[in-house]
């Protein structure tokens, strides 16, 4: 039997389809809208419409955005001349968080992921290939997650700029700087191993 109506029913379910929330999450949300004030409800339905409504791909790197180019695009201040590649908004987020890279980025907008369909058709691969041969680019940070999907997609357009003059890197791997060596698994081994520097 359902303790609620239609209406809650159908809120609790819209819940429990965003990524991370279960039912109970879903039905403690639920229970918030519905004891909170209209103003305050509305408040977030109107802040979701408006999201919806007025953010886009940027036209330049496909990072989310309310204009026409976002705004580390057009900084003029940014090395143009240098791509960052991620797989997601929040991946160029946490990258820009740091403060500690001075050129552009480009949003794939996911992965390619052959067993859940998303083949490179799918993701923003051909407008990174149009920026990099309009020319002025000499370097392609690949910065994919460390996953399988991760590295075939970085594999995949690698392969695609083989005979074009730009200089493809990858983010470093490995041993976390404060990190004990006993407690790191052999894959962040493996690639501290491959990526060794000078001392």
């Amino acid at each position: 039997m359902n303790p609620y109506g239609p209406s809650v029913t159908r809120l609790i379910d819209e819940f429990e389809a965003l990524p991370g929330i279960g039912r109970k999450s879903a039905e403690r949300l639920a229970n918030y809208i519905l004891t909170s004030s209209r103003n305050e409800a509305l408040g977030l339905a109107e802040a979701i419409r408006a999201v919806k409504d007025a953010v886009r791909a940027c036209g330049e790197c496909h990072n989310l955005t309310e204009k026409p180019v976002c705004d580390i695009c057009s900084d003029e201040r940014r090395d143009h001349q240098v791509i960052c590649v991620v797989e997601q908004p929040k991946d160029m987020n946490a990258l820009e968080a740091s403060g500690a890279f001075p050129g552009v980025y480009h949003v794939l907008q996911g992965r390619i992921a052959p067993l859940e369909g998303i083949g490179p058709e799918q993701l923003t691969i051909e407008a990174l290939l149009r920026r990099i041969r309009q020319g002025g680019v000499r370097e392609l940070v690949m910065a994919t997650n460390p996953t399988l999907e991760g590295d075939g997609t970085a594999l995949y357009i690698s392969n695609l700029l083989a005979n074009d003059p730009v200089r493809i890197t990858r983010l470093a791997r490995g041993i976390a700087s404060g990190s004990v060596l006993e407690f790191a698994n052999k894959e962040m081994l493996a690639d501290a191993l491959k990526g060794r520097q000078s001392f």
